[in-house]
């Protein structure tokens, strides 16, 4: 188990990835795990997708902070689903005191025209919301967390959605939508900040991974640590994986032993071995990839395959796995 954290100082988790690599699954663990030793992690979600719930096992999540989970040794896991709606009227309440007006806007359906027009404007109230938590007081010990961990869109459109001050120029060159948008920027391009990227050991999640390490990196946006998800050992020796990539397996002898075990022989020797090339391809694929993590300059986890799928015992196995790598 490795002593060191990997992220001193920082309050704001955001976790992106290609779609399939089990994101929602990530920040999940990555949540359990920051919260565990009695500290309070929230968990957001921003896509309306109630991938939360699910996973948790609870009912939809409603634009409120309520608790999920309880971590080890005393920790607590909170969640919100942040909807741009309520984001909108909240922002006029702490900065105008007009979320009476904003309820009236909301009826009217002025609230959702205005976000689906200006979808730079929806990020800064979806970024702005993680970043109030994160900049609540300390002494506000009943509201306060330790760690926000937000489970964000896609890598293909991490930077694009914080990269707010970018998306709101062409919208809002001052005022204060402009001083909202400076002051989340404020935190998510500092250190308290970190962007997780997920991964599978396959081609395409890995260079996309690569891509939005480079993105990110351009938009000034801090990278945190690449999750290798779904990872699983060999179940060949290297020696057995160059054999069936040869195609040089003792047919014969596995064939005898399929018998031996009262199992006949033809065709399903040649069908197993036959398998068996896939699969050390398969492995030799994912140590091809693995190495193009292992040249990126940042630090990665991790994540073993759940061979029964992942439910709310899994998660707590996953943040175990994360704890033992530093995530803390």
């Amino acid at each position: 188990m490795s002593d060191a954290q990997l992220w001193p100082g920082v309050d704001l988790h955001v976790v992106s990835g290609k779609g399939g690599t089990g994101k929602t699954t990530v920040a999940a663990s990555l949540a359990l795990a920051l919260a565990q030793g009695g500290k309070r992690t929230l968990l957001m979600e921003v896509e309306g997708r109630q991938g939360i719930a699910q996973l948790f096992d609870t009912a939809p999540l409603p634009y409120e902070e309520r608790m999920i989970a309880v971590a080890p040794q005393g920790g607590e896991v909170w969640a919100l689903a942040v909807d741009p709606q309520e984001a909108l009227l909240d922002y006029l309440e702490q900065f105008y005191n007009l979320r009476r007006a904003g309820a009236a806007l909301k009826k009217m359906g002025a609230v959702d025209f205005a976000t689906t027009i200006a979808p730079g404007l929806r990020d800064v109230l979806l970024t702005g919301k993680a970043v109030e938590v994160v900049r609540r007081k300390p002494d506000d010990k009943k509201n306060r967390y330790d760690s926000v961990v937000i489970d964000a869109p896609p890598t293909g459109r991490i930077t694009k959605f914080l990269n707010v001050n970018s998306e709101m120029s062409g919208l809002a060159k001052v005022g204060p939508i402009r001083n909202h948008a400076d002051l989340v920027m404020s935190v998510i391009a500092s250190p308290r900040t970190a962007v997780h990227l997920v991964t599978l050991l396959e081609e395409m999640p890995v260079q996309e991974t690569i891509d939005g390490i480079a993105e990110l990196g351009a938009a000034g946006l801090p990278v945190g640590s690449v999750f290798v998800n779904m990872t699983r050992p060999s179940v060949l020796t290297e020696e057995q994986r160059a054999a069936a990539i040869a195609g040089t397996l003792p047919i014969e002898q596995i064939g005898a032993e399929l018998v031996t075990a009262g199992i006949a022989a033809e065709p399903l020797a040649a069908e197993l071995a036959a398998e068996a090339r896939d699969y050390a391809l398969r492995i030799a694929l994912e140590g091809r990839e693995l190495q193009r993590i292992d040249e990126l300059s940042i630090s990665h986890l991790t994540l073993p395959l759940l061979p029964g799928g992942v439910d709310l015992g899994g998660l707590y196995e996953l943040a175990a796995c994360l704890r033992a790598e530093g995530a803390r």
